[in-house]
C-alpha cells in the first residue's frame, strides 16, 4: 500500500523510510542464514523479500525530495551488511558457530522489528484511534509470523521459531 500511495501521489509525503530499510537487513540476514543452512523456502523467500523491500527503497528515493538523508541511511544499511557479513564469514570459521550465530542474530533483529510498532499501539490506545494503524499489515504480520513459526517447529530450529 506504501508503493502504491508513492505511485499515485509521487510523493513520500506520511511514508516512514526506516521500516523499508529495516525490512531489507532483515530479509538480507535471513537470506545469509538460509544459504549456510541450505534451506531453499528461507533462500527464496528472502531473495523475493529482498528484491521488493530494494525496490520500495528506489521508489522512496525516487520520489523523495531529500536524495541526501535516504542515500546515506542506504549506505549505512551497506556499511552494516558488509561489517556483518566480514564478522560471520571471516571471524568465525566454525560453520555450527557461525550458523548459532548469525540465527541469534537474525531472530533478535526480526524480534526488535516487531516491537517498533509498539510507539503506534502505545498512539492507539492513547487516542482511541485506529488511524495510524494499517489493518492488512497487521493481519498478513501476524499471519507470516504463524507460518514462519510452525515451519521452524517443524524443522526444529529454535531461530526460526522464535
Amino acid at each position: 500500500s506504501d508503493l502504491r500511495q508513492m505511485l499515485a501521489t509521487k510523493s513520500v509525503e506520511n511514508i516512514q523510510f526506516l521500516p523499508f530499510l529495516t525490512t531489507d537487513v532483515n530479509n538480507l540476514s535471513w537470506l545469509g542464514y538460509g544459504c549456510l543452512k541450505q534451506d531453499w523456502t528461507l533462500i527464496t523467500v528472502n531473495t523475493i523479500g529482498a528484491a521488493l523491500q530494494t525496490l520500495y527503497i528506489l521508489a522512496y528515493l525516487y520520489y523523495s525530495p531529500a536524495k541526501r538523508p535516504v542515500l546515506l541511511r542506504s549506505l549505512l544499511l551497506l556499511a552494516v551488511l558488509a561489517t556483518g557479513y566480514g564478522y560471520f564469514t571471516l571471524l568465525i570459521a566454525d560453520t555450527r558457530t557461525r550458523l548459532a550465530r548469525l540465527g541469534l542474530f537474525c531472530s533478535v533483529f526480526t524480534i526488535s522489528m516487531y516491537l517498533s510498532p509498539l510507539a503506534d499501539l502505545a498512539k492507539i490506545v492513547r487516542t482511541k484511534s485506529t488511524r495510524c494503524l494499517s489493518f492488512p499489515l497487521t493481519i498478513t504480520t501476524f499471519l507470516a509470523s504463524t507460518s514462519w513459526t510452525l515451519y521452524g517447529l517443524q524443522l526444529h530450529d529454535p531461530y526460526i521459531t522464535v
